[in-house]
């Protein structure tokens, strides 16, 4: 693998106000996809992209991307979570897409070599880490939809705090009753560009209306919960954890699979299945919805303490994190922090 180390580094942001996706390292990773193969991995500069206005990505939104996490744990030692399932997902997203599957461990390996290079931009408090983007586009300078012919992936990584500003705060969403992010048969299980562009007028109309995001129903019976613009749902009804079913229009999140499978192991009974807006209404009235959260890469686990539905404003837990939400959240972090026992093996160390 070549490595072109930079000339010019970045002086870096002061790491008590980052926020998120703000600022950049000194180096990424690409590799390239041509007649027919991919060809190896460089690290070089984090620099812009030389691209013809005839991009294939830029006019037929032919790009897939994932988000995951680098780490430094009490001890010093650089790990990431779960990153093989990144880029497995990754590999189902490129299929949907019709673009061409690459081979995870070498875009792992180089990964690890370009996190070892990048060590000193990865915050080492509570709620910070090195967010690590992958992404993938069509590159072919050719007009007419059909799928290019030739593709770059690359990684990029950016040092990042709280995803929402407000923290550990619980978040207002607004559930969407006209428009819909994804559909069943479309590509809402992939996680690709233009799933994002379709959620951006419903989440800018609901942060004007003072929410922070939009909860999405099902775009057949606009009935059933599906997900939030940036995590999956869980709600907590009675004895149970109720999460969206994986119907084919919703992101299979790797937090949201880790969240079932710690749950589960606490003894909680995680239920997986289609849940409409009116069965929660009703647990609301009847005093039966208990909790409701949200999971995430960007906000791992996110509290919910106002649902909108319909003009009304469901208050969740009084507006307070309630005790399975926290549970969760103290559980995660102190897994992928290193503060508590990783049994899952979901923890990889890579200095």
């Amino acid at each position: 693998m070549k490595i072109t180390l930079t000339k010019n580094p970045k002086v870096k942001p002061d790491f008590s106000k980052l926020g998120f996706g703000k600022y950049f390292t000194d180096h990424m990773m690409v590799m390239d996809y041509a007649d027919g193969k991919w060809g190896e991995p460089e690290i070089i500069p984090f620099e812009d992209f030389n691209l013809s206005p005839a991009t294939t990505c830029l006019h037929y939104a032919q790009g897939i991307f994932e988000g995951a996490k680098a780490y430094k744990d009490a001890d010093g030692n650089i790990t990431v979570f779960r990153i093989d399932e990144n880029f497995k997902r990754m590999n189902r997203s490129a299929e949907r897409l019709c673009m061409p599957t690459f081979d995870a461990e070498i875009a792992k390996e180089a990964l690890f070599e370009l996190i070892r290079i990048e060590k000193d931009w990865i915050p080492a408090e509570d709620g910070k880490a090195l967010y690590i983007r992958p992404t993938m586009i069509g590159i072919d300078p050719v007009l007419g939809v059909h799928a290019s012919h030739t593709y770059r992936l690359y990684i990029i990584l950016s040092p990042v705090g709280a995803y929402y500003a407000h923290g550990l705060e619980p978040t207002k969403i607004m559930v969407e009753d006209k428009f819909v992010r994804a559909s069943i048969g479309g590509t809402g299980e992939a996680k690709c560009m233009g799933n994002y562009a379709a959620s951006l007028l419903a989440g800018e109309m609901a942060v004007k209306k003072g929410y922070d995001q939009v909860m999405w129903l099902d775009a057949k019976e606009m009935k059933y919960v599906e997900e939030v613009g940036s995590m999956n749902m869980f709600f907590v009804i009675g004895d149970e954890v109720v999460t969206p079913a994986l119907v084919g229009s919703i992101l299979p999140g790797i937090t949201r699979k880790s969240s079932i499978e710690l749950l589960r192991d606490h003894g909680y009974k995680v239920v997986e299945r289609r849940i409409s807006m009116d069965e929660i209404v009703e647990a609301y009235n009847n005093g039966a919805l208990k909790e409701a959260f949200g999971t995430g890469t960007a906000a791992v686990v996110s509290p919910v303490g106002v649902i909108a539905y319909k003009g009304v404003d469901m208050n969740i837990n009084n507006g307070k994190m309630g005790d399975i939400t926290k549970y969760l959240y103290d559980n995660l972090t102190g897994i992928q922090y290193g503060k508590k026992e990783d049994k899952y093996g979901w923890i990889t160390k890579i200095n």
